[in-house]
């Protein structure tokens, strides 16, 4: 994977591990130079993950909507910046610079974005490896509903252990670059037919 789309929040949050793991991540995509894909912020969890590839030498793509940019949270130091019209321009095209997602902790925004990914990958529209950085059992709670869905028959279980998940950077990416894609469904093409 030469580039990752990191999805996470625009706060800090309360919980020091997940600053600085965030960080620590960054820091491992500068160090094997993996381009962080990102929503272009210098704030919260966002910020920190751009800050530790920046300050080790890597590369950072940062993809924001205009009206979010006009509030000056964006970075100023990135290696590119692509500014879109609206929030799903913006998705499409961290989803078309990225080989791979990496899902850390967040909110709203963060849910959003690893529930259509995740979403596209089990209709067929991608192959691309998603994986859940569970920083001090953040997901937990998440990744216990996503086993009540498949128990009750909402989600398949091979769509469920379609997502990589670790506690660690180093585990995580080990897992998403020996991911073998599911095969595309069947009952559906691109074309939806």
């Amino acid at each position: 994977m030469k580039s990752i789309s990191v999805f996470c929040g625009s706060s800090d949050g309360n919980d020091n591990e997940i600053i600085t793991t965030a960080y620590a991540l960054g820091k491992e995509f500068a160090q094997k130079n993996i381009t962080l894909v990102y929503g272009a912020a210098k704030i919260g969890i966002m910020g920190k993950v751009a800050e530790g590839v920046i300050e080790n030498g890597g590369k950072t793509i940062g993809v924001i909507p205009t009206f979010l940019k006009t509030k000056e949270i964006v970075h100023t130091q990135l290696t590119e910046l692509i500014t879109t019209d609206n929030m799903h321009d913006r998705k499409i095209i961290m989803y078309e610079k990225s080989d791979g997602f990496i899902i850390i902790p967040g909110g709203f925004g963060t849910m959003d974005e690893f529930f259509e990914i995740t979403t596209w990958g089990q209709l067929g529209l991608h192959t691309k490896p998603i994986g859940i950085l569970n920083i001090n059992g953040y997901y937990d709670a998440l990744i216990e509903q996503c086993k009540v869905m498949v128990e009750r028959g909402f989600l398949k279980q091979e769509n469920l252990d379609a997502v990589v998940i670790d506690t660690t950077i180093e585990g995580l990416l080990n897992k998403m670059n020996n991911y073998k894609p599911l095969p595309a469904p069947k009952w559906l093409n691109k074309e939806g037919l």
